[in-house]
């Protein structure tokens, strides 16, 4: 008997402590919607993808090192003349001119290992490298700002769910009621103490009640699937923290600084109007010259001997002679080179880059007014929704007096089936009034956290 009660009290303890931890937290809810949610991970490789492009840009300051190892098998009969190879690409037979065309073919050899190096570009290169960071901080500000905007929708998302689970328990309180208000009559009119139409009418009631109770669990269910799509979570019912309908958010919460500055969605746009004006920078570097050192070493073999010119048999045809090195030069300089015309292509380019940032402030600006605004409203609204909150108490408290008298005087057969209905009714809708404003008062403080930019207006209440 004892290892039983033991046994009972262990399972009813780990049950209980199942129980609790299956508490959906607002905390929880808005972490797993920050570390799981599908858009915020792609755009987090977008981020990745920036950091790649900064050291990109970094290694444009290492030297071009070109090696090359060339074999080949063909003539060479040429002329005096002028030749143009587009592109750059172009076939080079070199010897003295032939008085006449042969096929003599042989192999031939080229070797090289070629350097260049922008010694100095005037800012170009340095003016890449920081706007590639500069893309970097709008890939990461794009990051915040989608977190923020998912931390809002989550959290909207939970008291939403929170308001239509607390309406649909006052709909199970309401049938809970009209269940045994119908058991009452139902037993009277059998008794023969009211007409049998009392008994079929307070079944109707407790039949629109139980409607209306399923109804209210189809809410539930609604922003259930939308809180499991922002979680990234399988369907399901969720338990949420009581203390978003048992507590309301201290009234001395107000505004204390109307600095928007940190809005994650304001400094994604400071953060374009940065890059916008690092792409003018880059435009102006480009219009500037370009000092670069080069140095070149080759070798080259053929299979065609000095003494060609004179005599077209001094050649052979071997594979080995061909394709060793039988000359070798070096080459070393430095070079300057500056595009004119740059100057007149990337004068329009500036110009657009310009408009473009000023669109850019422009937007920033309107967006600040707005969320200002935006601010203010909230504060006003939180204010309506605390005072809102305290009418529904008188009210809540007066509806429930009231059925309480209309429940004694009709089971004493002091009052009319109407008038106790009507009371059930007024009972009902203050007790859906009550939850909502109490819920409201909460929406209305994210509200406030949105507009601010910061949700810590809101989560920490909870800890």
């Amino acid at each position: 008997m004892k290892l039983k009660f033991i046994a009972s009290v262990i399972l009813v303890s780990v049950c209980y402590l199942y129980s609790y931890g299956q508490v959906l937290t607002l905390e929880d809810a808005i972490y797993r919607t920050t570390s799981q949610y599908d858009k915020i991970k792609a755009k987090q490789q977008l981020v990745n993808a920036s950091a790649q492009q900064t050291a990109f840009q970094k290694q444009q300051y290492l030297p071009d090192l070109t090696l090359s190892a060339q074999q080949s098998f063909g003539t060479i009969n040429v002329l005096h003349g002028p030749m143009y190879a587009y592109g750059g690409l172009g076939s080079a037979s070199t010897s003295m001119p032939l008085d006449e065309q042969n096929w003599n073919a042989t192999f031939g050899s080229l070797y090289f290992a070629n350097i260049n190096w922008n010694l100095f570009t005037f800012g170009r290169i340095k003016n890449q490298v920081v706007l590639g960071s500069k893309k970097e901080l709008t890939a990461m500000a794009d990051v915040q700002q989608e977190i923020f905007q998912q931390q809002v929708k989550v959290s909207a998302v939970y008291l939403n769910l929170l308001a239509s689970q607390r309406v649909k328990y006052v709909q199970e309180q309401n049938a809970a009621r009209a269940q045994v208000f119908y058991e009452m009559t139902d037993a009277r009119a059998k008794s023969g103490l009211i007409p049998e139409v009392d008994a079929q009418l307070a079944r109707a009631e407790w039949s629109n009640a139980k409607s209306l109770l399923i109804k209210a669990y189809d809410k539930e269910l609604s922003w259930s699937k939308q809180l499991a799509v922002l979680m990234n979570d399988d369907f399901k019912s969720y338990e949420l923290d009581s203390l978003y309908s048992t507590t309301l958010p201290e009234k001395e919460l107000r505004i204390v600084d109307n600095d928007l500055s940190n809005h994650p969605y304001l400094q994604l746009q400071q953060s374009k109007i940065d890059e916008s004006e690092q792409h003018i920078k880059v435009f102006q570097s480009s219009n500037k010259p370009n000092l670069s050192a080069f140095g070149l070493i080759q070798g080259r073999g053929s299979g065609f001997k000095s003494n060609y010119a004179q005599d077209h048999s001094a050649y052979s045809m071997s594979y080995i002679k061909g394709v060793g090195i039988d000359r070798s030069n070096y080459l070393l300089g430095f070079s300057l080179t500056w595009n004119m015309t740059n100057l007149f292509r990337f004068a329009t380019k500036i110009k657009e880059q310009k408009f473009m940032t000023q669109y850019l402030q422009h937007t920033f600006d309107a967006q600040a007014k707005e969320l200002k605004n935006l601010l203010l409203q909230a504060d006003a609204q939180l204010t309506n929704a605390y005072e809102n909150f305290e009418e529904t108490k008188v009210q809540l408290a007066a509806a429930a007096l009231a059925y309480k008298q209309q429940s004694a005087l009709y089971e004493n057969g002091l009052t009319t089936l109407v008038d106790f209905t009507q009371a059930l009714y007024s009972l009902n809708r203050a007790e859906i009034d009550y939850e909502i404003a109490q819920n409201n008062v909460w929406q209305a403080l994210l509200l406030v956290a949105s507009a601010q930019g910061n949700m810590e207006v809101l989560t920490p209440l909870s800890n």
